[in-house]
Order: structure tokens, then C-alpha cells, then sequence
């Protein structure tokens, strides 16, 4: 190629590059007879422009949309952690407390050494030293990461499971169970399931609750995955997110809607840790009304009393249409 065949083809690139860099889409039949070319020619200029992008690893992609017939400029979203998000993880792992040392580090140790560069990645190291260090484990001390993808693999699959479990009074138990859902709150991992062959009259307070019993991970034993599946209708699938939004500190007892005055300083904390919760107006010293809904007993008292004078409970009216939430007696097995 001569230096005219030269010029003629930087020109051409540069030109395709401005345009898919604006969001236009290149046909080769018309951009050939715009610069006098064969397609072949503009099919070429696209392959060299391919490599250039692929070379740039920010993700962008010179790629065929078969909808609008040509070729056009995509953005793909990178596949692994900003260092931002990777000290953002680690920050929210270390305060939950979740697990024992045995578990939590190495885990950190992963998210860590995909920072980079290598510089990065001992900030990473650096920002996060001392919280390792002074890290409390959870006073149960077990050990159950390998067990949360068994019983997330039972859940999706609608497997049923049996276990041994500790109660909170010391107590052990066998349970058969259909699990559907996972949860964590307050330091644990907790599983949803309804209980199979349980006398509801005798043992739930109230019988008439169609929720699942919330069970505490790291408190169950022996468990087997069992080869026999249960149904659940769609229309009756268990939803974490909107239990976990009604629901303080794992306690169960009835869907109601509370109303109360907020006087004191943070309302945005509170309207976060009652996620249901909206203003609805203000009363007469000019503090905010709200409104929530919530799974009322015990978690909700155990917040009441937590606000102190800062929260004055308006009204307490209970839902008919949506019973209990987990446990027969408590909030929790």
C-alpha cells in the first residue's frame, strides 16, 4: 500500500472510531460508498478497530447487532470487583461477625488478591489491619459455610431436609423440613422452612400461622439432604426481601401496621432500620409521624425500648390478612 493507500485508510479508521465513539452505527454497504471503497475494505478498517478496542480492556467492544444491521460500539460491564467494592466487602464482612476466623479470613484473603495492582492491594491490606486483628468471632464458634450451599441447593431444588437442632433453652430436637429461603440478620444465618409432622395445635401459639419457622445455621446437626421434593405453589413462594423488610431481630408474631413519632435526632437511621417505614406527616411540636409495617412481638418491642423517649407509638393496628412470621413459641428455634 502507498502512502496515499496509508493516509486513506487512517482517515478511514479515524472516522469509523469517531462515529462508534458517538453511538452511531456503522453499515458497511454505506459507509463504502461513502469513502469509495469495497466492503471488504470497511469489514477490514472494523477488524483493525476490533483489536484496538480489545486491547484497551476497558470493556469496550466493537460487536454485530443484527437489529439495526450493522456494527456499533457496547460497553460490557467488568467482570471483577473495583478495589473500592473489594474494601467496601470487606469492611461489611468484618462487621457482621458472621463467622469464625477459620471462615472469615480466608474469604478476605480472596476478595484481597484480586485488587491491582499489587500496590492496591496492600492499601487494601493496610485499611483493614486492624479490625482483622480485633476480630470477635461469633460465641458459637461452628463452623457452616459448607452447609449454606447444601441447604441453598435444597431450597431451589424444593428438597426436604432433616436435622438435629439446638433450641435456644439447650434443648435438642429432630426435624423434618421443607426449607424455602435463607436469611441473615443480627450476626447468623438463619434458614426459613415449615415444619413436617408438628402438632400446630399443641405446640404453636398460633396455629392458624402459615409462615415458616426460622431456624438459627449454625445450630443445626446431622443434616441430610433427602432425595424427596415438595411443591410450593408460585403464587405461595416464600419472599426473604419482604419478610427481612417487616421483621426486627428474627422475632416473629403478627403483620401489623404501627404508627409512632419520632423525636429524636436521626430519623433517617430509623427509617432505615424499619424498612417499611414512610413519613406520613407531623404532629403538633413539629416532629415526624411514621408509619411501618412489621412482624410485631418481640423483635418490635425489643426496638421500642432501644429508641427510649425518642419513639412515642401512636396507634398498633393488626393486620388480619397476614398471620405470624418463624417460630411456634419464640422468633426463632
Amino acid at each position: 500500500m502507498n502512502d496515499t493507500g496509508v493516509a486513506h485508510k487512517q482517515h478511514r479508521l479515524l472516522s469509523l472510531q469517531q462515529e462508534l465513539l458517538a453511538g452511531r452505527v456503522i453499515n458497511k454497504k454505506e459507509y463504502a460508498a461513502s469513502f469509495g471503497v469495497t466492503e471488504k475494505s470497511i469489514q477490514r478498517d472494523l477488524d483493525d478497530l476490533k483489536a484496538f478496542f480489545a486491547e484497551g480492556r476497558d470493556g469496550r467492544e466493537v460487536v454485530y447487532d443484527p437489529q439495526v444491521k450493522g456494527y456499533r460500539l457496547t460497553r460490557q460491564e467488568p467482570t471483577s470487583l473495583t478495589n473500592s467494592e473489594v474494601l467496601a466487602v470487606c469492611k461489611i464482612l468484618l462487621e457482621s461477625r458472621s463467622m469464625v476466623k477459620e471462615e472469615m479470613f480466608p474469604i478476605l484473603d480472596k476478595l484481597i488478591q484480586g485488587c491491582t495492582p499489587a500496590a492496591q492491594l496492600q492499601q487494601v491490606v493496610a485499611l483493614i489491619q486492624n479490625e482483622r486483628f480485633h476480630y470477635v468471632e461469633p460465641h458459637h464458634g461452628r463452623r457452616f459455610i459448607e452447609s449454606l450451599w447444601q441447604l441453598g441447593t435444597a431450597v431451589k431444588e424444593q428438597r426436604v431436609l432433616r436435622f438435629c437442632y439446638s433450641k435456644m433453652d439447650g434443648t435438642s430436637c429432630e426435624r423434618v423440613v421443607e426449607p424455602v429461603g435463607i436469611l441473615f440478620s443480627e450476626y447468623y444465618f438463619y434458614l426459613a422452612a415449615f415444619i413436617r409432622g408438628i402438632d400446630r395445635q399443641e405446640h404453636f401459639d398460633n396455629p392458624q400461622d402459615k409462615s415458616p419457622t426460622i431456624y438459627r445455621i449454625d445450630r443445626i446437626s446431622g443434616l441430610q439432604v433427602t432425595d424427596e421434593h415438595f411443591r410450593v405453589p408460585y403464587k405461595d413462594r416464600f419472599q426473604e426481601g419482604e419478610m427481612r423488610k417487616r421483621i426486627q431481630f428474627m422475632y416473629g408474631g403478627k403483620l401489623e401496621k404501627v404508627r409512632f413519632v419520632y423525636t429524636g435526632p436521626n430519623l433517617e437511621a430509623v427509617l432505615d432500620r424499619l424498612p417499611t417505614s414512610r413519613v406520613v406527616g407531623h404532629d403538633s411540636r413539629g416532629y415526624p409521624i411514621a408509619e411501618a409495617e412489621v412482624f410485631s412481638g418481640n423483635g418490635l418491642d425489643m426496638w421500642l425500648k432501644s429508641q427510649g423517649d425518642w419513639v412515642e407509638l401512636e396507634k398498633n393496628e393488626a393486620e388480619n390478612a397476614a398471620p405470624a412470621c418463624p417460630d411456634p413459641a419464640h422468633g426463632i428455634q
